[in-house]
This record gives structure tokens, C-alpha cells and sequence, in this order.
């Protein structure tokens, strides 16, 4: 039999955690359940384990009583991170115990799966160090500050990469639990899963919920005067020559700068403030796809179809009928 270790922290929880630790404990146990009456033999042991008998979560207004303490866990075939509060340095600290059992466990063989903003504690292991990994996207800037040698994918929904899955934020983890589901039993598990639970199969990124807030934790003063730049003159295409040359930096340097600073090319940049000042009005007027375009500084329909698609994975339309139904039945 195999065994599937669902981590219960120590502090620094709130509802998410409980949410994840009860979430993936029973679809894994449905899974198991199903897997049996298909005729398959092989399942998993599930335990959720810590390093007390006991573990309030959520500022205690929840608690778990663990099946085992994770000493007594000698072998593991998958370990599941839960999602934390946002003080994450304490977070880390509080649980180093935990921390290096699994690093262990992954030298021995395990796999690793982070929920949310659990990618920030195995971020401290070092074990996603020059790895991919994705978190919720409004944790995107703390987590580059504080893991800069870490491929951050915050549009990707999941991440999978050498025996570590990582996933977006919130309730998507209910999607990286399917996916693993289907991983370790088999795609008719995964199905079965998703029908019973009411979990969409096969969602891949969490783009179509990012609200991007511009990228300003940093200490850069002249990248954050640009950035200031690009969203003052909302309607304008502007040239990276004319803008570097603004603040008497050279272009190769200004993108430099801009990257190491807020993670997107200049001109990334500047898409991505059009594409949410394009969403707010799609979301809260009936203004035309051709008006919107125009007041975001596009005048090709193609080109500003392309661009929307590239940040929310879905086209004006559909972003459109999905968050505007006012705007869908005019």
C-alpha cells in the first residue's frame, strides 16, 4: 500500500488550511473508495500529520485531531502542503521540524504538492530553488522578493516539475488535487472525482483572475516613476526608445532595470495595465469591445484580441458575458 501524507501545520493557518487539509482528505479517501470498486487492488493509506497529537488552525477556531506524528512516517509516496496565513517567514519558522522531515522524504523519494501559498514553505527548504512554481496570484510580488532564484508561473493554474506540484491560489487547489488524482490512480478516478465533487476537469491557469496592481515592491525610484508613466497615459502607445530616453537611461538598461524590478519587460508592462483598465470597463459598463479598445490605446482589433487573450486566457467576449451580465444581454 502507498501513503499519502496531508501536512497539518503548526500556526500561522487560517480557513484556507483547514480547507485544503479536509478538501484533499476527502477526495483522496473517495478516490480510494472508487479506485476498489473498479477492481484495482493497489490503493492509498491517507494521514494527516504534524508534530502534535493536536493542531488548532485558522487562529484556533478549528482543530485536528492527527492520525500519526510525522516521525512515525518513515516512508512517503506524496506529501501535500496546505495553504498559510500571510505571515510566511513566521509561518516557515514555526515548522522547521516539518520542514526537514521533508526534505528528507524528497531525498528519499517523495513528491511534493503545495496548495496555495504553501509554496512559500517549501520555498524555504530550497528545494524549488531554479524550479518552476506557481502560488496564488496575489501573492506573486512577496513571493519574487522573498525567492528571487525561483521560476514563479502565477498565471499557471499548476506546475509540475521533477516530483514537485505546485498550484494557484485559493479554492483552485481542488483542481491540483484532481490532477494528482489522476496522476497516481487514473484518468476514470479523475472524472468520478470530478462529477461527485463538482470540480471542473482540466482548468490549466488561474489568469482569468489575476487583478494586476502593478509590480511596486521594489526600490527602483526610476522604474517606479515609469511604471507611474505607463499608467498615466492609458490611451497612448508608447515607445520604449521615448520612454527610457525620458528618464536619460539607455534602452538596454532601461529594460534591464524594469525587468529586475517588477519581473515584466516594459512593454509587458504597459500590456497589462491596458488589459485591466480593458477589464474594469467590460466588467462594469456597455461600452463597445471597439470603444474599450480605443480608450486602452489600440486601434488593430486583432492585436488587442491577441494581447487580452495572452493575459485572461479568454477573449473580450467571453470575459465580457462572464463577469458583465448587463453587458451580455444588451
Amino acid at each position: 500500500m502507498k501513503h499519502i501524507t496531508i501536512i497539518a501545520p503548526q500556526g500561522q493557518t487560517n480557513l484556507g488550511t483547514v480547507a485544503c487539509i479536509a478538501g484533499a482528505y476527502e477526495i483522496f479517501t473517495r478516490a480510494n473508495e472508487y479506485f476498489k470498486q473498479c477492481g484495482n487492488k493497489e490503493s492509498f493509506k491517507i494521514e494527516i500529520a504534524g508534530i502534535t497529537p493536536r493542531t488548532d488552525l485558522a487562529g484556533g477556531l478549528f482543530s485536528v485531531n492527527l492520525h500519526t506524528h510525522i516521525i512515525d512516517i518513515k516512508r512517503t509516496n506524496l506529501i501535500i502542503i496546505p495553504s498559510l496565513s500571510s505571515n510566511f517567514d513566521k509561518a516557515w519558522k514555526d515548522n522547521t521540524d516539518i520542514t526537514d522531515w521533508i526534505v528528507d522524504q524528497y531525498k528519499n523519494g517523495a513528491e511534493i504538492a503545495t496548495m496555495c501559498s504553501g509554496a512559500f514553505m517549501l520555498a524555504s527548504t530550497g528545494l524549488l530553488e531554479g524550479k518552476n512554481c506557481s502560488t496564488h496570484w496575489n501573492y506573486a510580488n512577496k513571493f519574487r522578493a522573498m525567492h528571487p532564484n525561483i521560476n514563479l508561473q502565477p498565471d499557471e493554474l499548476i506546475t509540475d516539475e521533477n516530483g514537485i506540484y505546485t498550484n494557484g491560489g485559493a479554492y483552485s487547489f481542488l483542481n491540483l488535487v484532481l490532477y494528482i488524482v489522476e496522476k497516481y490512480y487514473d484518468r476514470k478516478t479523475a472524472i468520478f472525482c470530478s462529477k461527485i465533487f463538482q470540480i471542473e476537469l482540466d482548468r490549466q491557469r488561474q489568469s482569468p483572475f489575476i487583478i494586476f496592481e502593478g509590480q511596486k515592491h521594489h526600490s527602483d525610484e526610476m522604474v517606479k516613476e515609469a511604471q507611474a508613466y505607463i499608467e498615466n497615459q492609458l490611451t497612448e502607445k508608447i515607445s520604449i526608445e521615448t520612454l527610457s530616453s525620458k528618464f536619460s537611461v539607455g534602452r538596454r538598461n532601461f529594460d534591464r532595470r524594469f525587468i529586475k524590478a517588477t519581473g515584466n519587460t516594459p512593454i509587458e508592462y504597459m500590456q497589462r495595465v491596458k488589459v485591466e483598465a480593458a477589464k474594469k470597463s467590460f466588467e462594469t459598463t456597455r461600452k463597445s469591445i471597439n470603444e474599450i479598445m480605443y480608450e486602452v490605446g489600440y486601434a488593430d482589433l486583432k492585436a488587442f484580441r491577441e494581447v487580452f487573450r495572452k493575459f485572461t486566457g479568454v477573449s473580450p467576449l467571453v470575459y465580457r458575458s462572464r463577469y458583465n451580465k448587463d453587458a451580455a444581454n444588451f
